[in-house]
């Protein structure tokens, strides 16, 4: 029985394909996806996935990939089980505290606790410990990059299919900008459901709450601002949390101990989680301590759903129309505004036999458009 439950080998698909728009925000744009589907095998043939993504530049060759996995990431896995991996807990110290090569590390914790959930034959999100079936997701442009008439099109479908919320992107050098893409948001949606912003670490303090002000005399009422300062400015977000334009939203480019730093300085509304398992875990018992709501940002292919429905502060999931779902089998749906768990054991997602076929074995290529 023991040998069932151990890893006893890999699989790696390569993919590169244009992406169906150019996506980005205040500091980066990008329009290609660049991505390796890692799946561990487990003794009795049962399946992990998770995906590793580079998202500014092509990965190297599919042997390449192999190699970097078989030296840095292999060794550790081997023979272990994944229920003892996912709920290791490490002592990190000196030069074992470094990134591998390539990105494996989500991939790696989505593939485990993948294959921890099958083994005890239950749903990811019922073996977290979940209580509910479903959560409200809200429709996130990626949209900076976009002209006016596709910014519109984007968002009125997504009002047109039931998202709940609607988050834009902001921080142009010209405030006027910013201010024009929310009065377009709201003729795009009827100007249904709450309104966030996210600037991606484009402000300082003051330059927040000057936009907060103008966004708010002219009849937009923000529903959260998403990290408007660089992530390391906790006086800054501390000071705008204290003044209660709206709520700050925060995280999402720190590690599992800066979450804790920002949770301890009161220096946010909402804390923002996504990606691995354990630290999105983690971070949610950190938050629930402080009684800090906590969001899901985005996820590959939506795989947070499992956490989010599982994290009792997670009112928020975002949903990014990032053209990923016809690499799996069945992807996640979304009906009436609620993203809902899988009722497979494991965390839902797949890898279509197609994508091998189809993406795993090309050569890189330079990005086809910019």
């Amino acid at each position: 029985m023991g040998r069932a439950t151990e890893l006893a080998a890999f699989r790696i698909t390569r993919c590169q394909f244009p992406r169906d728009r150019v996506i980005g925000d205040s500091q980066v744009r990008t329009s290609e996806v660049h991505v390796a589907a890692v799946e561990l095998i487990d003794g009795a043939g049962r399946v992990g996935l998770g995906f590793a993504q580079s998202l500014f530049t092509p990965l190297p060759t599919l042997v390449e990939i192999e190699r970097y996995f078989a030296e840095e990431a292999w060794p550790s896995l081997d023979g272990r089980n994944p229920a003892g991996l996912a709920l290791a807990v490490r002592r990190v110290r000196g030069g074992n505290v470094r990134r591998m090569t390539l990105p494996f590390e989500e991939a790696l914790q989505h593939a485990i606790w993948d294959l921890f959930a099958q083994q005890m034959d239950q749903p990811l999100w019922q073996l977290l410990g979940a209580e509910r079936e479903s959560v409200p997701v809200y429709a996130s442009g990626l949209d900076f990059h976009l002209s006016d008439s596709d910014f519109v099109e984007l968002f009125g479908k997504a009002a047109q299919q039931g998202f709940r919320g609607f988050k834009i992107k902001v921080g142009h050098p010209e405030l006027e900008r910013d201010l024009h893409r929310l009065d377009l948001l709201r003729k795009a949606t009827g100007g249904r459901g709450p309104v966030m912003v996210d600037a991606n670490e484009a402000w300082t303090a003051q330059q927040t709450v000057e936009a907060l002000r103008v966004f708010e005399r002219a009849g937009h009422r923000i529903f959260w601002v998403e990290d408007p300062l660089p992530r390391n400015d906790i006086d800054g977000l501390r000071t705008l949390r204290r003044l209660g334009l709206t709520r700050v939203n925060s995280g999402e480019y720190l590690d599992l101990s800066g979450k804790r730093h920002l949770l301890e300085a009161r220096a946010c509304d909402m804390l923002n989680v996504h990606g691995q398992v354990g630290d999105v875990m983690r971070a949610g018992w950190l938050a629930n301590e402080c009684n800090v709501e906590v969001t899901l940002g985005n996820s590959f292919l939506e795989v947070g759903v499992n956490m989010a429905l599982a994290l009792p502060g997670v009112q928020w999931l975002e949903y990014s129309f990032q053209n990923f779902d016809h690499l799996v089998e069945e992807p996640f749906v979304m009906a009436d505004g609620l993203i809902r768990g899988k009722t497979a054991p494991g965390h839902g997602l797949r890898l279509r036999r197609e994508v091998r076929e189809k993406h795993g074995q090309p050569p890189p290529q330079p990005n086809v458009r910019a």
